[in-house]
């Protein structure tokens, strides 16, 4: 298949690692089609969380604030289609739109970056992170520490860091990797810290009625990274969970099957709840029906948090 008339139009945030993904989602189409430079054309689309930096995410709208934009040049013809870090996608997304492939996945862990552990850290630290994830998992380990919020792109971050706002941060192994960053920060362990669902996957979205596209998409589709972000995120579909939520979940594919961990954190890091299972590749069900399972272990206090 061939798109002649014009260029294919990718869409994506302006930060550098989203930038950074598009131009692998481009590559990685132009190498499996055999397309030259000029065949996809890059757009940057300026998001709602990108503009607001001061606030956190559920405060705000959400993981919506991610995507929306992006969505409405997607329906309003201005792209063809989009590159979203998927982490940052929305559970439940609207009808229009149809997630037509994930690259493979990059390292899921995480990293700490300002201190060789926690246990480096001094007494009472304060850690910036902008995730109800990585906070309640922070508090389990240091129940001493203060959160505070920490918002930006990996360089704002990084440079907060270095001016001594705070003692420590948590970013993502695989932004680092992708903005050819390795060499900054600890690696965390995944029994330490299970990542947030997604984390390390590049999705790209398209209008679920634009079979072309999609048909060009599926070439670069991934099938176990998918399978696995598929499943975690159907654990997030089981919960209802929201930006709110101290939320981990990770598939790990063995053969025709997956391994899917996934716990939840109260705030304060007290109470963890987890469950683990094998299933099916595709059987979304089952990770559903493991979201709804936490919930029934949890507190009344824990349980309420995905109520809201």
């Amino acid at each position: 298949m061939l798109f002649t008339e014009r260029p294919l139009r990718l869409g994506t945030r302006g930060s550098p690692l989203a930038l950074a993904q598009a131009h692998m989602t481009a590559q990685a189409l132009r190498a499996v089609h055999g397309w030259g430079e000029d065949a996809i054309q890059i757009v940057t689309v300026q998001t709602s969380g990108d503009r607001i930096q001061d606030r956190a995410l559920a405060e705000i709208g959400g993981k919506a604030l991610w995507t929306k934009e992006l969505d409405r040049a997607l329906v309003d013809g201005e792209i063809d289609f989009s590159v979203h870090s998927m982490k940052d996608v929305e559970t439940v997304r609207p009808a229009p739109f149809h997630i037509a492939a994930m690259l493979p996945r990059a390292d899921v862990r995480d990293k700490l970056v300002g201190a060789a552990s926690f246990d480096v850290l001094p007494a009472n630290p304060l850690v910036g992170t902008s995730s109800p994830r990585r906070a309640a998992q922070v508090k389990r380990m240091r129940p001493d520490a203060t959160i505070t919020l920490f918002r930006g792109n990996v360089a704002t971050r990084l440079a907060k860091l270095d001016a001594g706002e705070v003692h420590a941060t948590l970013l993502a192994a695989a932004g680092l990797d992708r903005l050819d960053q390795s060499d900054v920060g600890a690696l965390i362990a995944i029994d330490t810290m299970l990542p947030a669902p997604s984390q390390g996957a590049v999705g790209i979205e398209t209008l679920a009625d634009n079979r072309p596209v999609r048909d060009a998409l599926a070439a670069i589709n991934e099938a176990d990274t998918y399978d696995a972000v598929m499943a975690e995120r159907a654990v997030l579909r089981g919960l209802g969970g929201t930006c709110h939520s101290p939320i981990a979940a990770l598939a790990l594919v063995e053969g025709e099957r997956l391994f899917l961990r996934a716990e939840i954190i109260s705030p304060d890091g007290t109470e963890t709840v987890r469950e683990e299972a094998r299933l099916a590749r595709g059987d979304d069900l089952v990770a559903e029906a493991i979201g709804r399972t936490l919930l029934d272990r949890a507190s009344p206090a824990l349980r309420a948090l995905f109520e809201e």
